[in-house]
Order: C-alpha cells, then structure tokens, then sequence
C-alpha cells in the first residue's frame, strides 16, 4: 500500500471514491458535481488529498485537509473533513495509513492540531481515532447553519 498526496491527474479515482463516501452518508451527487468540486479544490490549493493504492495501484481510500486557524491556540491547525476507504478494502489498515499521513501533514505544516467530526453511528471510525489519540470533545458542541441555495 502506498499513500501519495493527490495531484489532478488523480481525479477520475478521486470522483469514484468521493463518490462512494458521499453514498455513505447518504447524500448523493453526480460525478460532474464531484469532478468539479474536486477540481476546484486541488486547483485552488484549498484542500489537501492524500490517496491510498494498493499494491496494484488502485486507489482504495482518501484523506481531504483543510486549513484554519484555532483562535484560542493563536496557531494553524488542520480540519480532516473526509476520510473514506472502499468497502473492499477495509480492514486492511488503509484508513490508519491515511490517518497517519494526515497527522504527518499537520506536524510538518507546524499546526497545532487536527480536528475532525464523525456520525454518532460510525463506531468503527470513532474507535480508530480513539485508538490514534483522537479525544471526543465534551466541552464544546457543533452547530450549523444551512444557507438557502447552499445545501
């Protein structure tokens, strides 16, 4: 298994696995709203995403990063939005990998921390994070604000 950072020229396998996250959580988009969603990130350099193949090559998971600010750190941290690993694939240590690369990412980028959120019902990846050192915060809560037009 080899985890690289993605380039464009990984975004067919990019779309396919995005995809196969978005199902996951049950919402649904076409590969042209991927595509473009995707390119626009790497294009941007808004994002960071690492892919994992196996050891023929295929991509089976991926990591996306985002950058921010934590205030009450006065430091760069690094927000882990998406982690998935093909239904085929699992079980094999890929989204350890992925996790491992993403906190190498974030030390080397001088970042003070990696935050993360997750379903309520995803218990095999909050015991992963939990296994890395991932902490469930039990201070502060999440909220949103779905804008009109916006999803």
């Amino acid at each position: 298994m080899r985890v690289a950072r993605a380039e464009t020229s990984d975004l067919d396998e990019l779309v396919e696995l995005f995809a196969g996250y978005l199902t996951f959580y049950e919402v649904p988009r076409t590969a042209n709203e991927i595509a473009s969603f995707l390119t626009e990130r790497l294009q941007r350099a808004e994002s960071v995403i690492y892919i994992a193949r196996d050891t023929q090559g295929h991509a089976q998971g991926f990591v996306q990063l985002y950058p921010f600010f934590s205030s009450l750190a006065m430091a760069p941290a690094w927000l882990l939005s998406d982690l998935y690993v093909s239904a085929t694939a699992r079980r094999q240590g890929l989204a350890e990998a992925l996790m491992n690369t993403a906190r190498a990412h974030a030390e080397q980028t001088g970042a003070c921390g990696l935050q993360l959120e997750t379903a309520k019902t995803n218990l095999a990846g909050q015991a992963l994070y939990e296994k890395l050192g991932y902490v469930r915060d039990e201070v502060f809560y999440t909220y949103w604000l779905g804008l009109p037009g916006r999803g």
